[in-house]
């Protein structure tokens, strides 16, 4: 799996570089003067070219709209992850439609965010209590309304079951249910929210785990909440969405 990652990485590097000389390229070819034919100064047409649409917004713009490493919502606190984000987001599913169930981290699941910030939120101090990792990620070119349009197929054709591949071991998803969405998902542009079925690695107990996603325009704020026990804590904890949520209408303005 991580040799199939390493590829990716190194297969988009080669992309990027290539569009980078491409538009280096372009600029090139198109700078010239000011005063040129065809050009405001010479009297001639306006050609100019229309507006481009708003780009998504930037890891910087994303961090403004996110939890602050030490903040508190409620009896919760948000944090700042100390290495690449949670395990999850290098597991993969088996089949691979039911991959946006398991992680939406571009190094496993496409189309690749633009920009990405995640927080994990907890109890400090339960060692055993409920994590929520909360990440919110941006897209170019509709890919957000994209990512939705996986997760629905996702939830509709793996429904009965899929297999989560860890990077030692294999969990098995015996369900994946509907959900309550949280109560502003009337103000986004879409929700969606799955209650999952986990067996243990071991094949001996069931456990819960909750993912909710939501969208605003080119920007998508996935929680996905678990607890080390077979509890089942009943959803995301709806003050942690609902701040977070606050939060990002406000950065957005």
């Amino acid at each position: 799996m991580y040799g199939v990652r390493d590829q990716r990485s190194r297969r988009r590097r080669l992309v990027a570089v290539g569009i980078t000389a491409v538009l280096a390229l372009g600029v090139s070819a198109c700078g010239g003067d000011e005063d040129g034919a065809g050009g405001a100064a010479s009297g001639g047409k306006n050609t100019e070219a229309p507006a481009a649409k708003p780009s998504a917004p930037d890891e910087a713009r994303l961090k403004a709209a996110s939890f602050t490493d030490g903040e508190k919502v409620g009896a919760y606190t948000a944090s700042e992850y100390v290495l690449d984000g949670p395990l999850g987001d290098a597991y993969t599913a088996v089949p691979d439609g039911c991959q946006p169930l398991v992680s939406l981290s571009g190094e496993v699941s496409d189309p690749d965010p633009a920009a990405e910030v995640q927080r994990k939120v907890d109890v400090p101090d339960e060692m055993l209590g409920v994590s929520v990792d909360v990440t919110l990620r941006s897209y170019a070119n509709g890919g957000a309304a994209t990512v939705m349009k996986a997760l629905d197929k996702a939830g509709r054709d793996c429904a009965g079951g899929f297999t989560e591949q860890r990077a030692v071991a294999a969990a098995k998803y015996l369900k994946a249910e509907p959900a309550k969405a949280p109560a502003f998902a009337a103000e986004a542009d879409e929700a969606k929210a799955y209650r999952f079925t986990i067996l243990d690695v071991k094949g001996q107990q069931k456990l819960y785990e909750y993912l909710t996603v939501v969208r605003s325009g080119s920007t998508t704020l996935a929680f996905r909440a678990e607890i080390t026990s077979t509890k089942d804590i009943g959803g995301v904890p709806p003050e942690v969405m609902a701040a977070q949520w606050a939060k990002f209408r406000a950065a957005k303005g």
